[in-house]
């Protein structure tokens, strides 16, 4: 668990203005099977883009090791400035050292920034996943024209990242966000992380699969054949995200939310039920609300890894 004195240093902020002459950075996105990379400008263009998958075992060692050769590789003639790293697990506040992740072995405290740092001479900041992909979002995607945002990634699990006036949320110790890990229904099936009725056990990929006995993506298509049964295979998801957001909206009073991973491909299917759920509860009821489908796809990590190495430097 994080240390008790953490403390908030490294703000991550989407609304700063960042110099066009700004140098270049390398940024990351480290997943559970797959790493992609890529050297961006100031105004995110992408300059190169490479991909690797996640060694296995996926150690601290292992992937430093491909770190620093994904870094060499893009950035051969040594032009960037930063390095902006996606993690998928904890990372503490200050954006250098990674408490623990769900899917690779040995995570426990690295001071991941810091290696990197030694290996390349660039300043390094780590960020979580799913917090850069919303950063990446009110970057450069589909909400651009926000300053306060929720995301959920529907994936393999449920992740979450807020944004609010422009930067991103990261709690006390850095672990705010994990929105799929509120607890939906606790009387609800087992969740990974040891609690109960956890939101990921709803609308998450799996969760869709147990629930209904159908791969969303099968269902999606069968959704688009106009099949019913799995139009209202959609709509219960839909309720479910509906009812996590009327919560979401009371405590965090957002613009926008958006939703993205996998599951979002069918978000035409689900929407239209959330919203409907969501005007069930006046207290949720927020004029100007928008609820998007997010538009960078497997790309937002990376783009807001960027965005971050460039807001470090900055600030």
């Amino acid at each position: 668990m994080p240390p008790a004195n953490a403390h908030a240093s490294n703000a991550l902020v989407a609304s700063i203005r960042i110099p066009k002459k700004m140098a270049s950075v390398i940024a990351i996105d480290l997943g559970g099977t797959g790493i992609k990379a890529g050297h961006f400008d100031a105004e995110g263009r992408e300059l190169a883009v490479i991909s690797r998958p996640t060694p296995r075992p996926g150690t601290p060692e292992a992937i430093f090791a491909s770190f620093k050769e994904i870094v060499a590789t893009l950035d051969p003639q040594k032009r960037a400035s930063a390095i902006g790293v996606g993690v998928p697990g904890l990372v503490d506040t200050t954006g250098r050292l990674v408490y623990a992740t769900c899917n690779l072995d040995g995570w426990h405290d690295v001071p991941l920034a810091e290696q990197l740092e030694q290996a390349t001479g660039l300043p390094t900041v780590l960020g979580n996943d799913a917090n850069l992909a919303a950063l990446g979002e009110v970057w450069l995607g589909s909400a651009s024209q926000y300053g306060s945002a929720i995301l959920l990634t529907l994936g393999t699990g449920v992740g979450g990242g807020i944004i609010h006036q422009g930067t991103v949320f990261t709690g006390s110790r850095g672990l705010a966000g994990e929105i799929g890990h509120m607890v939906f229904d606790r009387s609800g099936p087992a969740c990974v992380c040891g609690s109960k009725g956890c939101l990921e056990q709803y609308i998450s990929a799996p969760a869709i699969q147990r629930r209904f006995g159908t791969d969303p993506e099968v269902l999606g298509k069968l959704a688009e054949s106009g099949d019913q049964e799995a139009l209202a295979c959609w709509q219960e998801v839909g309720k479910d995200l509906g009812f996590a957001l009327v919560s979401l909206l009371n405590l965090l009073d957002s613009e926008v939310a958006i939703v993205g991973g996998g599951v979002s491909a069918s978000c035409r299917f689900m929407f239209p039920a959330a919203l409907e759920e969501m005007a069930r509860y006046p207290t949720s009821v927020r004029p100007g609300f928008q609820l998007l489908q997010a538009s960078l796809g497997n790309d937002a990590g990376r783009i807001g890894a960027a965005r971050l190495a460039l807001s470090t430097l900055v600030s």
